[in-house]
Protein backbone atom coordinates (compact mmCIF):
# COMPACT_ATOMS: atom_id res chain seq x y z
CA UNK A 1 0.00 0.00 0.00
CA UNK A 2 1.39 3.20 -1.11
CA UNK A 3 1.80 5.99 1.50
CA UNK A 4 -1.15 8.04 0.32
CA UNK A 5 -3.23 5.10 0.66
CA UNK A 6 -1.70 4.42 4.41
CA UNK A 7 -2.62 7.73 5.72
CA UNK A 8 -6.36 7.60 4.20
CA UNK A 9 -6.94 4.31 5.86
CA UNK A 10 -5.21 5.67 9.48
CA UNK A 11 -7.36 8.64 8.98
CA UNK A 12 -10.03 6.35 8.94
CA UNK A 13 -9.62 4.76 12.12
CA UNK A 14 -8.86 7.48 14.26
CA UNK A 15 -12.04 9.26 12.56
CA UNK A 16 -14.13 6.64 12.35
CA UNK A 17 -15.40 3.85 14.04
CA UNK A 18 -15.03 0.08 12.45
CA UNK A 19 -17.81 -1.80 13.92
CA UNK A 20 -17.07 -5.79 14.14
CA UNK A 21 -19.70 -8.24 13.45
CA UNK A 22 -21.25 -9.00 16.56
CA UNK A 23 -19.96 -12.21 18.36
CA UNK A 24 -21.75 -14.37 20.64
CA UNK A 25 -22.62 -12.58 23.94
CA UNK A 26 -20.53 -13.63 26.48
CA UNK A 27 -20.68 -12.67 29.91
CA UNK A 28 -18.02 -10.05 30.47
CA UNK A 29 -15.64 -10.83 33.56
CA UNK A 30 -13.06 -7.85 33.98
CA UNK A 31 -10.38 -8.34 35.94
CA UNK A 32 -10.23 -6.48 39.09
CA UNK A 33 -8.16 -3.76 39.11
CA UNK A 34 -7.32 -1.51 42.00
CA UNK A 35 -4.99 2.14 42.08
CA UNK A 36 -4.16 3.26 45.82
CA UNK A 37 -3.14 6.54 46.82
CA UNK A 38 -2.99 8.03 50.25
CA UNK A 39 -5.97 10.04 49.97
CA UNK A 40 -8.61 7.49 47.85
CA UNK A 41 -8.25 4.10 46.07
CA UNK A 42 -9.72 3.90 42.82
CA UNK A 43 -11.54 0.99 41.31
CA UNK A 44 -10.99 0.58 37.54
CA UNK A 45 -12.45 -2.91 37.39
CA UNK A 46 -15.32 -0.89 35.35
CA UNK A 47 -15.35 2.83 35.38
CA UNK A 48 -13.27 4.94 33.23
CA UNK A 49 -11.21 7.63 35.21
CA UNK A 50 -10.35 11.25 33.61
CA UNK A 51 -6.89 12.76 34.48
CA UNK A 52 -7.30 16.33 33.38
CA UNK A 53 -4.06 18.10 32.25
CA UNK A 54 -2.86 21.47 33.35
CA UNK A 55 0.28 22.47 32.75
CA UNK A 56 1.47 25.23 34.24
CA UNK A 57 4.80 25.78 31.84
CA UNK A 58 4.93 28.89 28.91
CA UNK A 59 5.74 26.11 26.45
CA UNK A 60 3.86 23.30 26.13
CA UNK A 61 3.00 21.80 23.19
CA UNK A 62 -0.65 22.27 23.32
CA UNK A 63 -1.71 24.88 26.08
CA UNK A 64 1.48 26.85 27.08
CA UNK A 65 0.79 29.71 29.13
CA UNK A 66 -2.90 29.56 28.27
CA UNK A 67 -4.55 29.19 31.65
CA UNK A 68 -1.18 31.22 33.73
CA UNK A 69 -3.99 34.23 35.08
CA UNK A 70 -6.60 31.41 36.20
CA UNK A 71 -4.76 28.17 36.49
CA UNK A 72 -6.99 27.14 39.25
CA UNK A 73 -10.05 28.40 37.91
CA UNK A 74 -9.39 26.02 35.39
CA UNK A 75 -8.65 22.93 37.80
CA UNK A 76 -11.65 23.59 39.14
CA UNK A 77 -13.04 23.54 36.03
CA UNK A 78 -12.45 20.08 35.20
CA UNK A 79 -13.39 18.85 38.44
CA UNK A 80 -16.55 19.99 37.56
CA UNK A 81 -16.41 18.70 33.86
CA UNK A 82 -15.43 14.96 35.55
CA UNK A 83 -11.92 14.76 36.00
CA UNK A 84 -11.56 12.58 38.75
CA UNK A 85 -7.38 13.41 38.77
CA UNK A 86 -5.69 16.76 38.03
CA UNK A 87 -2.27 16.13 36.73
CA UNK A 88 0.08 19.32 37.34
CA UNK A 89 2.85 20.29 35.33
CA UNK A 90 5.78 22.51 35.62
CA UNK A 91 8.26 21.12 32.90
CA UNK A 92 7.59 20.53 29.17
CA UNK A 93 8.43 17.23 27.94
CA UNK A 94 7.65 18.27 24.61
CA UNK A 95 10.09 16.89 22.17
CA UNK A 96 13.29 18.94 22.01
CA UNK A 97 11.86 21.00 25.50
CA UNK A 98 15.00 22.53 28.01
CA UNK A 99 15.24 21.76 31.34
CA UNK A 100 14.10 23.65 34.13
CA UNK A 101 15.59 23.92 37.12
CA UNK A 102 13.61 22.30 40.67
CA UNK A 103 13.77 25.68 42.17
CA UNK A 104 11.42 27.20 39.17
CA UNK A 105 8.99 23.80 38.81
CA UNK A 106 8.34 24.36 42.78
CA UNK A 107 7.81 27.70 42.31
CA UNK A 108 5.25 27.00 39.49
CA UNK A 109 3.55 24.08 40.87
CA UNK A 110 3.40 23.89 44.58
CA UNK A 111 1.30 27.22 45.18
CA UNK A 112 -1.49 25.99 42.94
CA UNK A 113 -1.51 22.39 44.22
CA UNK A 114 -1.82 24.05 47.90
CA UNK A 115 -4.86 26.26 46.72
CA UNK A 116 -6.67 23.16 44.92
CA UNK A 117 -6.26 21.61 48.07
CA UNK A 118 -7.96 23.73 49.75
CA UNK A 119 -10.70 24.05 47.07
CA UNK A 120 -11.41 20.84 46.33
CA UNK A 121 -10.81 16.71 47.08
CA UNK A 122 -9.59 15.73 43.97
CA UNK A 123 -6.96 13.77 43.71
CA UNK A 124 -3.55 15.66 42.73
CA UNK A 125 -0.82 14.37 40.33
CA UNK A 126 2.79 15.84 40.49
CA UNK A 127 4.00 15.26 36.61
CA UNK A 128 7.93 15.79 37.77
CA UNK A 129 11.07 13.47 37.46
CA UNK A 130 12.08 15.53 39.96
CA UNK A 131 12.52 14.20 43.60
CA UNK A 132 12.77 17.56 45.61
CA UNK A 133 9.66 18.79 43.50
CA UNK A 134 7.68 15.74 44.23
CA UNK A 135 8.30 16.01 47.71
CA UNK A 136 7.35 19.86 47.82
CA UNK A 137 4.28 18.38 45.99
CA UNK A 138 3.35 15.62 48.38
CA UNK A 139 3.84 18.01 51.36
CA UNK A 140 1.41 20.58 49.55
CA UNK A 141 -1.37 17.73 48.95
CA UNK A 142 -0.61 16.01 46.12
CA UNK A 143 -1.48 12.32 46.16
CA UNK A 144 0.53 10.76 43.07
CA UNK A 145 3.79 11.06 41.44
CA UNK A 146 3.82 10.97 37.61
CA UNK A 147 7.39 10.64 36.34
CA UNK A 148 7.99 10.23 32.56
CA UNK A 149 11.78 8.91 33.11
CA UNK A 150 10.45 6.15 34.72
CA UNK A 151 11.69 5.85 38.77
CA UNK A 152 15.42 5.70 37.85
CA UNK A 153 16.73 8.06 40.74
CA UNK A 154 16.82 6.15 43.49
CA UNK A 155 15.55 9.05 45.79
CA UNK A 156 12.41 9.27 43.98
CA UNK A 157 11.66 5.41 44.36
CA UNK A 158 12.21 5.76 48.42
CA UNK A 159 10.23 8.72 48.64
CA UNK A 160 7.63 7.47 47.31
CA UNK A 161 7.71 4.27 48.93
CA UNK A 162 7.97 6.14 52.24
CA UNK A 163 4.80 8.54 51.51
CA UNK A 164 2.41 5.71 49.93
CA UNK A 165 1.47 7.61 47.30
CA UNK A 166 0.28 6.83 43.67
CA UNK A 167 2.92 6.17 41.42
CA UNK A 168 2.54 6.53 36.90
CA UNK A 169 5.86 5.37 35.42
CA UNK A 170 5.97 6.03 31.99
CA UNK A 171 8.05 4.30 28.82
CA UNK A 172 10.38 6.37 27.03
CA UNK A 173 13.84 5.81 25.07
CA UNK A 174 15.98 8.70 25.26
CA UNK A 175 14.76 12.10 27.43
CA UNK A 176 12.93 14.90 25.64
CA UNK A 177 15.61 16.15 24.66
CA UNK A 178 16.59 13.07 22.24
CA UNK A 179 13.57 11.28 22.13
CA UNK A 180 11.96 11.63 18.23
CA UNK A 181 15.83 11.47 16.96
CA UNK A 182 15.18 8.02 15.00
CA UNK A 183 13.95 5.92 17.61
CA UNK A 184 14.43 2.38 17.02
CA UNK A 185 13.60 -0.63 19.17
CA UNK A 186 15.17 -3.38 16.63
CA UNK A 187 17.50 -4.31 18.94
CA UNK A 188 15.05 -4.76 21.58
CA UNK A 189 12.29 -7.03 19.86
CA UNK A 190 9.79 -4.91 18.37
CA UNK A 191 8.41 -2.24 20.17
CA UNK A 192 5.77 -4.06 22.04
CA UNK A 193 8.13 -6.50 23.47
CA UNK A 194 10.55 -3.63 24.51
CA UNK A 195 7.57 -1.62 26.40
CA UNK A 196 6.61 -5.27 28.07
CA UNK A 197 9.98 -5.61 28.96
CA UNK A 198 10.51 -2.27 31.03
CA UNK A 199 7.39 -2.60 32.80
CA UNK A 200 8.47 -5.90 33.86
CA UNK A 201 11.69 -5.16 35.01
CA UNK A 202 10.25 -1.87 36.30
CA UNK A 203 7.54 -3.53 38.51
CA UNK A 204 9.95 -5.72 40.06
CA UNK A 205 12.47 -2.87 40.92
CA UNK A 206 10.62 -0.66 42.69
CA UNK A 207 8.10 -3.30 44.73
CA UNK A 208 11.67 -4.68 45.87
CA UNK A 209 12.54 -0.88 46.69
CA UNK A 210 9.31 -0.77 49.06
CA UNK A 211 6.54 0.54 46.80
CA UNK A 212 3.30 -1.32 47.00
CA UNK A 213 2.55 -3.00 43.96
CA UNK A 214 -1.21 -1.39 44.35
CA UNK A 215 -0.01 2.01 43.98
CA UNK A 216 1.83 1.45 40.52
CA UNK A 217 0.11 2.17 36.96
CA UNK A 218 2.12 2.39 34.01
CA UNK A 219 1.79 4.43 30.67
CA UNK A 220 3.39 3.24 27.76
CA UNK A 221 4.58 7.04 26.36
CA UNK A 222 2.99 7.14 23.27
CA UNK A 223 4.81 9.84 21.28
CA UNK A 224 7.89 9.73 23.79
CA UNK A 225 10.82 8.15 21.87
CA UNK A 226 8.13 6.53 19.15
CA UNK A 227 7.35 7.28 15.11
CA UNK A 228 3.67 6.67 13.79
CA UNK A 229 3.74 3.29 13.34
CA UNK A 230 5.23 2.75 16.65
CA UNK A 231 2.33 4.33 18.18
CA UNK A 232 -0.04 3.00 16.28
CA UNK A 233 1.11 -0.91 17.24
CA UNK A 234 1.36 0.24 20.82
CA UNK A 235 -2.51 1.53 20.58
CA UNK A 236 -3.15 -1.47 18.81
CA UNK A 237 -1.66 -4.00 21.85
CA UNK A 238 -2.54 -1.87 24.86
CA UNK A 239 -4.51 -5.29 26.22
CA UNK A 240 -0.75 -7.30 26.15
CA UNK A 241 1.02 -4.59 27.70
CA UNK A 242 -1.77 -4.28 30.86
CA UNK A 243 -0.98 -7.31 33.16
CA UNK A 244 -1.07 -7.03 36.43
CA UNK A 245 -1.45 -3.36 36.79
CA UNK A 246 -3.30 -0.74 35.20
CA UNK A 247 -1.95 1.58 32.64
CA UNK A 248 -2.62 5.37 31.81
CA UNK A 249 -3.03 6.19 28.41
CA UNK A 250 -1.69 9.50 27.19
CA UNK A 251 -2.38 10.77 23.28
CA UNK A 252 -4.43 14.05 23.79
CA UNK A 253 -3.93 16.58 20.92
CA UNK A 254 -0.47 14.66 19.68
CA UNK A 255 1.47 14.91 16.64
CA UNK A 256 0.70 11.12 15.37
CA UNK A 257 -2.84 12.36 15.74
CA UNK A 258 -2.15 15.27 13.54
CA UNK A 259 0.13 12.94 11.19
CA UNK A 260 -2.68 11.15 10.62
CA UNK A 261 -5.42 13.72 10.08
CA UNK A 262 -3.62 16.67 8.68
CA UNK A 263 -4.64 18.94 11.92
CA UNK A 264 -2.11 21.16 12.79
CA UNK A 265 -4.12 22.80 15.79
CA UNK A 266 -3.21 20.62 18.62
CA UNK A 267 -6.92 21.64 20.20
CA UNK A 268 -8.77 20.78 17.10
CA UNK A 269 -7.77 17.09 17.94
CA UNK A 270 -9.99 16.46 20.53
CA UNK A 271 -12.33 14.78 18.47
CA UNK A 272 -9.90 12.24 17.95
CA UNK A 273 -8.85 12.10 21.23
CA UNK A 274 -12.03 11.28 22.52
CA UNK A 275 -12.78 8.36 19.82
CA UNK A 276 -9.71 6.73 20.43
CA UNK A 277 -10.57 6.85 24.23
CA UNK A 278 -13.50 5.15 23.61
CA UNK A 279 -11.75 2.53 21.53
CA UNK A 280 -9.26 1.75 23.76
CA UNK A 281 -11.35 1.45 26.87
CA UNK A 282 -12.86 -1.56 24.94
CA UNK A 283 -9.41 -3.14 25.59
CA UNK A 284 -9.20 -2.28 29.03
CA UNK A 285 -7.59 0.62 29.63
CA UNK A 286 -9.79 2.90 31.83
CA UNK A 287 -7.02 5.91 32.98
CA UNK A 288 -6.74 8.46 30.35
CA UNK A 289 -4.80 11.73 30.76
CA UNK A 290 -6.36 14.73 28.12
CA UNK A 291 -6.44 17.98 28.00
CA UNK A 292 -10.55 17.80 26.90
CA UNK A 293 -12.11 16.57 29.92
CA UNK A 294 -15.74 17.03 29.38
CA UNK A 295 -15.48 15.61 25.54
CA UNK A 296 -13.70 12.60 26.90
CA UNK A 297 -15.91 11.60 29.71
CA UNK A 298 -18.89 11.88 27.31
CA UNK A 299 -16.37 9.12 25.61
CA UNK A 300 -16.36 6.83 29.16
CA UNK A 301 -19.84 6.84 29.63
CA UNK A 302 -21.05 5.94 26.36
CA UNK A 303 -17.95 3.07 25.98
CA UNK A 304 -18.83 1.94 29.36
CA UNK A 305 -22.36 1.39 28.51
CA UNK A 306 -20.98 -1.03 25.77
CA UNK A 307 -19.75 -3.42 27.82
CA UNK A 308 -17.09 -6.00 26.12
CA UNK A 309 -19.49 -6.14 22.74
CA UNK A 310 -19.57 -2.11 21.84
CA UNK A 311 -18.03 -2.81 18.76
CA UNK A 312 -14.78 -0.92 18.35
CA UNK A 313 -11.93 -2.11 17.00
CA UNK A 314 -8.67 -0.25 16.83
CA UNK A 315 -6.76 -3.75 15.24
CA UNK A 316 -7.47 -2.95 11.60
CA UNK A 317 -4.57 -0.56 10.90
Amino acid sequence: MDKVATIGVLRVVIIGVFVKPSPAKVEFKPTIMIWKNPRRPLNLTRKGVVMGILNTTPDSFSDGGKYHACELEHALRMVDEGAEIIDVGGESTRPGAASVEAVEEIRRTVPLIELLRKESDVLISIDTSKPVVARAAIEAGADIVNDVTGFRDPEMTSLCADTGVGVCIMHMQGNPRTMQKNPNYTNDGGIINAVKDFFAERLRTLTKSGIDPECICFDPGIGFGKTLEHNLELLSHLDELQQDRPLLLGVSRKSFIGAITGEEDPERRDQSTAKITAMTYQQGIRLHRVHNVAANVQSLRVAEQGGSDLGLDFTRI
